[in-house]
């Protein structure tokens, strides 16, 4: 399962948005520190090919993808120093697949903090980044030291010199202008500023959509990344409502398909993921996988020991699927395709794996 930590300053409503991804769970109040300790939750994620299918194979269990999210704390200046329990925290930013940015940009004079959602980036990127230096400059001084009597170990050495460089001019790696391949092979270094991200702009709920739009474009170029803007307040109080009630209060509040939905789509971009499906009688279920992954890394996603013993995959796209009915009608018509562990699996695939151990 994939896990994404929502990181912001204190009061920038991050709380907020956990509860409305996960249901609850998170206290919120108009004071830093609210969270002193890390909360895990989980929010599936919407996906409407996943009921199709499941129609068409009358099956018994839907299971939809899954998505972690934990609620890290608030990160305050001189939280790579250790001040304002920042240390523990970016412990466990170290520790998740992705990380999301919450940014506030609605002003309050009950709940004190930044509400200029670029003014905030740049004070994440400064702690995020000082936090970064200081753990790769301690693993530079151990390569440096194992370089002496191994020359293969230079190369790395020279890639955290790079990246400690920018890091020392003020720059998060995320948007230092460093070769891909060099941000890839840092990876063991569990650098913060290293990881996929996404910005959310956290708004009030009567801002202007001039205003809104201005605040999201300014920290999109700031990033360079995805970046979509929440109401975390409204989200959160939907949440809470009964399930038969949500999709009515969202649609009259013009929360469109809702925070949990919107944020995972654009994490899933963020990690380059896509979904196959497997399907049947009893369940139809979706699975997240990386981009260019093969049937055999697939098939071991669902069970080791289908890896192990792999044999082919049987293969559909969800839509031709749809049009032949059924699997057993796309098997009768010809429609499935019979592919090795080298195939490469595509976003919307259909699998059934075969395989012997």
């Amino acid at each position: 399962m994939q896990r994404f930590g929502l990181l912001g300053l204190p009061n920038s409503g991050k709380s907020s948005l956990f509860n409305a991804l996960c249901g609850g769970g998170s206290p919120v109040a108009p004071y830093p520190f609210t969270t002193v300790a890390t909360r895990l939750g989980e929010a599936e994620v919407a996906d409407e090919r996943l009921g199709l299918i499941a129609a068409a194979s009358r099956s018994a269990k839907v299971t939809p993808a899954t998505v972690q999210f934990s609620d890290i704390g608030g990160l305050a200046a001189g939280a790579a120093r250790g001040e304002g329990l920042g240390n523990r925290f970016l412990g466990g930013i170290r520790e998740v697949d992705a990380v999301v940015l919450v940014l506030r940009a609605f002003a309050s004079e009950e709940v004190e903090g930044l509400d200029d959602p670029l003014e905030s980036l740049l004070a994440l990127e400064l702690e995020l980044g000082l936090a970064d230096l200081e753990s790769l400059e301690r693993q530079m001084e151990s390569k440096r030291r194992r370089a002496k009597g191994d020359a293969s170990v230079g190369p790395e050495v020279e890639r955290m010199q790079r990246a400690a460089a920018a890091l020392a001019a003020g720059v998060p790696l995320w948007r230092s202008g460093l070769p891909v391949s060099d941000r890839e092979l840092l990876a063991p270094c569990f650098l913060l500023t290293n990881k996929p991200f996404v910005a959310v702009v956290n708004i009030d709920e009567e801002a202007p959509p001039p205003d809104v739009q201005a605040a999201v474009a300014e920290v999109a170029a700031a990033l360079g990344a995805e970046t979509i803007a929440v109401c975390g307040r409204l989200e959160a109080e939907v949440a809470e409502l009964p399930e038969t009630e949500r999709a009515e209060m969202a649609e009259s509040l013009g929360l469109g398909a809702g925070a949990a939905a919107r944020l995972a789509d654009a994490s899933y971009r963020a990690l380059g993921l896509s979904t196959f499906f497997t399907t049947g009688g009893k369940e139809t279920r979706a699975w997240p996988f990386g981009a260019g992954s093969t049937a055999a890394v697939c098939a071991g996603l669902i069970h080791s020991d289908m890896r192990r013993g792999f044999i082919r995959a049987e293969t559909i796209q969800w839509e031709d699927l749809l049009a032949a009915g059924s699997w057993p009608a796309a098997r009768a018509a010809g429609r499935l395709r019979a592919e090795g562990r080298d195939y490469v699996v595509q976003d919307g695939d259909v699998l059934e794996i075969r395989f012997n151990v």
